[in-house]
């Protein structure tokens, strides 16, 4: 496979983690076939393999958000800005500390815009708190398996 369509893939599985903050976009699939496309070029065993591991991680997590408590969002106050903060503490948490790091990364941007939104430590930690039991949770458990299998696809790709 060229260094093109590494990076095509690549920016495909990066839409799909933007578009996990977004909701209505399937971020998820968007990730898989991404892999998907990467295994059917590469034709290797840890392709194949990645491909096998991505699908099940996948499936896991959209079980685990089918089961968790539906979302209410009205009355919270989740903006466009907030998950753009959310997400790019959970990508900068996930380069940090490679893969845990991600889930403090997610909690720190939400504080981090309410903090700025409310002006104070007890409005933005009650804010947050409110945002993680609503919302916060099941973007954050399919945010953690989409970078699980990014992170494996980069793991492969630069060790292949």
């Amino acid at each position: 496979m060229g260094v093109w369509q590494q990076l095509l893939v690549g920016g495909v599985m990066l839409l799909g983690l933007l578009g996990v903050l977004v909701p209505g976009v399937p971020g998820t699939l968007l990730v898989w076939a991404a892999v998907l496309w990467w295994a059917v070029q590469e034709l290797s065993g840890a392709a194949w393999g990645l491909l096998v591991g991505a699908t099940a991680v996948l499936l896991v997590v959209q079980v685990v958000v089918w089961l968790l408590p539906p979302r209410r969002l009205r009355g919270l106050g989740i903006t466009r800005r907030m998950a753009v903060y959310a997400g790019t503490g959970a990508l900068l948490g996930f380069v940090l500390l490679p893969v845990v790091g991600a889930v403090p990364g997610f909690i720190g941007g939400i504080y981090l815009c309410e903090r700025r939104r409310l002006g104070g430590h007890a409005p933005a930690k009650a804010s947050t708190r409110a945002v993680m039991r609503s919302a916060g949770t099941s973007v954050l458990v399919e945010l953690f398996g989409c970078l699980l299998v990014v992170g494996a696809w980069v793991g492969v790709t630069v060790r292949g």
